[in-house]
């Protein structure tokens, strides 16, 4: 007699557990990060550290404006930083101050401007470097950094923080 009971709760304990599986499952599968906030208005790049995005160099100020302009509408596109060629040259003066050698030959002519996109979460850079590459005929360079993928390359993965959700430090 001790054992008809755990016949008749056993099949109820199973669905009992499958349905309370399944609803965790599906909550889980609900819960989703907090979109990140948009902002196209191209702002200067001065106090910002993108770790995952897209650069484009021009050789002019206005081409680099043009093109910062034209990332309103682009939905892949998340932030947009720039950066002059005096603000570059100002930033090579700083990293290159302690190695003059490295200065000689270059000036400010010399700077590029930039434009920094930092795309939305789930982009691939490569793809969107390459998109903005034919976009963007003028510019003289266009590239996708993404320094996780760098530190993994030099194998010092670990000692660095890793690139947050938001593409910037």
């Amino acid at each position: 007699m001790g054992i008809r009971w755990w016949r008749r709760l056993a099949p109820v304990l199973v669905i009992a557990l499958g349905v309370g599986a399944g609803l965790a499952f599906a909550v889980a599968a609900g819960v989703r990060p907090d979109p990140l906030p948009v902002d196209r208005t191209p702002v200067p790049l001065a106090g910002h550290r993108p770790c995952a995005d897209i650069e484009l160099y021009f050789g002019t100020d206005p081409g680099m404006t043009r093109a910062a302009a034209s990332f309103r509408d682009d939905v892949q596109a998340r932030l947009v930083f720039v950066q002059t060629k005096r603000e570059s040259w100002e930033k090579l003066k700083k990293i290159f101050k302690d190695h003059p050698e490295a200065q000689q030959g270059i000036d400010a002519a010399d700077a590029p401007a930039v434009v920094e996109v930092v795309p939305v979460p789930g982009t691939d850079l490569t793809t969107y470097a390459s998109q903005l590459k034919t976009r963007h005929p003028d510019a003289q360079n266009v590239k996708a950094v993404d320094v996780d993928a760098m530190v993994a390359a030099m194998g010092k993965s670990g000692q660095a923080p890793k690139c947050p959700r938001s593409g910037e430090y």
